[in-house]
């Protein structure tokens, strides 16, 4: 079924005329973080895992994150109750500031709400698994920055303009050493036999909650969980390999760099444990 198309609409600090200064230093630098969230019903879901998140990001990097009752409050100003299903992006960067890396003393936060439709996800993403695409541009270590989702994303778009097949659904991106550490817009979790294993990221990448939520979820699939390090060739002889974000949830990668998976049922498995 085709996604109901609405235009962008975006709220500024809570008003939906307010402009984005040039001072800003989002804008300027990258200086923020984000979140991509489901709307289901006009509510976010997982909200409380989002916003735990989205203020810990903040945290991270020094910035104030505005309250959860703040965000509530724009929600119901750019979201109607009865809108099915739509994207809400978060926004939230360090505010204005002079020119210069150093950032001001005292900042006011900045928060952008941009309301935009529910991706058209092909049905046969979900029924039979996908193809991914092995990037060439690799993801640089930053330690300080690892695990957030921080507004300085060039890595990635680097590695989702090598790719313009619409057969080809992801990604994956490995890091200056080799180790595979995610995809473009996705997490990765690899089953070995009875042990579902996610790369480590204490050295860069994104550490999502709807990965967070799957290794929650793996002991009522009968599974043991493991974060380590794994190369392409360790992703390769994986008995299944599974990517996942907030949006689609999981879906079975059926082929990558020249490996090909039969259709199995973990990916279907856990999109209904995400939902229950």
């Amino acid at each position: 079924m085709l996604a109901m198309q609405i235009k962008h609409t975006s709220l500024v600090n809570g008003s939906f005329s307010a402009p984005i200064s040039p001072l800003d230093r989002g804008f300027a630098y990258g200086d923020g973080v984000f979140r991509t969230i489901k709307i289901i019903n006009g509510l976010p879901e997982h909200w409380p895992m989002h916003y735990q998140t989205l203020f810990a990001d903040c945290s991270a990097i020094g910035i104030v994150c505005p309250s959860a009752d703040t965000f509530i409050s724009d929600f119901k100003k750019i979201f109607d109750v009865d809108e099915f299903s739509a994207v809400v992006k978060i926004i939230v960067t360090r505010g204005e500031g002079e020119r210069g890396y150093n950032p001001p003393a005292i900042t006011m936060p900045m928060r952008v709400m941009i309301k935009s439709s529910m991706p058209d996800y092909p049905e046969v993403n979900f029924s039979e698994g996908v193809v991914l695409h092995l990037c060439d541009t690799r993801i640089t270590h930053q330690p300080k920055l690892a695990g957030i989702k921080h507004l300085n994303r060039l890595d990635n778009v680097l590695a989702r303009m090598e790719w313009h097949d619409p057969k080809v659904a992801e990604g994956v991106m490995l890091d200056m050493e080799g180790n595979v550490i995610e995809c473009t817009a996705a997490n990765i979790v690899a089953r070995y036999g009875d042990t579902l294993i996610t790369p480590k990221l204490d050295q860069c990448g994104v550490a999502g909650i709807t990965r967070k939520q799957i290794l929650a979820h793996a002991k009522r699939l009968e599974l043991n969980t493991a974060i380590e390090r794994m190369n392409l060739k360790d992703l390769h002889s994986a008995d299944e390999v599974v990517i996942c974000n907030s949006l689609f949830g999981a879906w079975q990668v059926r082929k990558l760099a020249g490996q090909q998976w039969a259709k199995q049922s973990l990916a279907e498995k856990l999109r209904k444990a995400l939902h229950a």
